[in-house]
């Protein structure tokens, strides 16, 4: 077995490549959140391929050593190829949007894991996306404020937080990928394929769509995102555009707070510093949303106060 190091995510996992005669495929090892990680992975990977969308299929799992051996998909990501400065970033951006309506139309939650066990995809609930939103507090301010001023903070935050959840309008029936960005999209003989997505739950149409737009990875324009959000508005039938710009907004700004937690975390807990360089873009992701409604004022005050 000649086995190559990968670079890998922010995940805990690793990867590598098992060069054979005629084709290579990937080892995916962890033993850290082993279930969400290998389990997990391949059940979503199952669900997507079913229908009809390109996923990494499983080859062999060996759980009890913790890993999964799954397909090679190579080594380019779109995010690869629009660094490139690629002319074509419009049509790349709406075959993206072409696979993730397709991506939303799955209806089954449920799937036969390789254990032979049922999984079905988990709900997106408030709980959840508030305890995501935690993490702004939890990890960031405590690096930026002061003791006394740090837990007043945090207890303000939260209520704005809940505020801005109760806000959300429409429903979570909607399969979300979570984390539906061009570093997670690979090109593969002109179509696009979808990895890292062990995270996917059933919740709010919006959410890939913020991820896409709002990547913190990949700067855009403000009016190449307004083009691309309303290309997908142009793609859906019946969609309640009031509510879903609404649902959009407040999503980006719960998510981007969410990913500055995550970042600072990684930096501290996992002496992963290369994500810090990318909170000033992240920032300037959140005011973008923030300015645009009164709802926001409260939460934009406090920022602004503390930051």
């Amino acid at each position: 077995m000649k086995l190559k190091n990968i670079k890998g995510d922010a995940s805990f996992r690793s990867f590598f490549r098992n060069k054979k005669k005629r084709f290579s495929t990937i080892i995916v090892h962890a033993k850290k959140d082993k279930k969400s990680n290998l389990l997990i992975y391949d059940a979503i990977n199952k669900i997507l391929i079913k229908n009809d969308i390109l996923a990494p299929k499983l080859i062999k799992e060996n759980y009890s050593q913790n890993f999964i051996e799954i397909q090679d998909f190579g080594n380019q990501t779109i995010f690869q190829i629009l660094k490139k400065g690629n002319k074509n970033k419009l049509s790349i951006f709406k075959k993206i949007i072409n696979l993730l309506n397709k991506i939303q139309l799955i209806k089954n939650k449920n799937i036969i894991n390789f254990k032979k066990q049922n999984y079905k995809i988990p709900k997106y609930t408030s709980r959840i996306l508030f305890k995501e939103a935690k993490l702004f507090s939890e990890w960031y301010a405590p690096q930026k404020l002061p003791g006394n001023k740090k837990f007043k903070f945090s207890r303000e935050y939260g209520k704005e937080i809940k505020v801005l959840i109760k806000k959300i309008s429409m429903k979570n029936n909607t399969f979300v990928h979570r984390d539906f960005h061009v570093s997670n999209l690979m090109m593969i003989k002109n179509k696009i394929g979808v990895i890292d997505s062990q995270d996917a739950l059933i919740g709010n149409k919006a959410y890939d769509l913020v991820s896409l737009i709002d990547d913190v990875r990949f700067k855009t324009s403000n009016d190449f995102k307004e083009k691309i959000f309303n290309f997908y508005l142009k793609s859906q039938k019946k969609l309640d555009i009031k509510k879903f710009r609404n649902d959009f907004e407040i999503i980006s700004i719960l998510r981007n707070l969410k990913i500055i937690g995550i970042f600072t975390r990684l930096a501290i807990r996992d002496n992963k510093k290369k994500y810090l360089k990318l909170i000033p873009y992240t920032w300037s992701l959140i005011r973008l949303r923030l300015k645009n409604r009164n709802i926001f004022r409260n939460l934009n005050n406090l920022l602004d106060k503390n930051f």
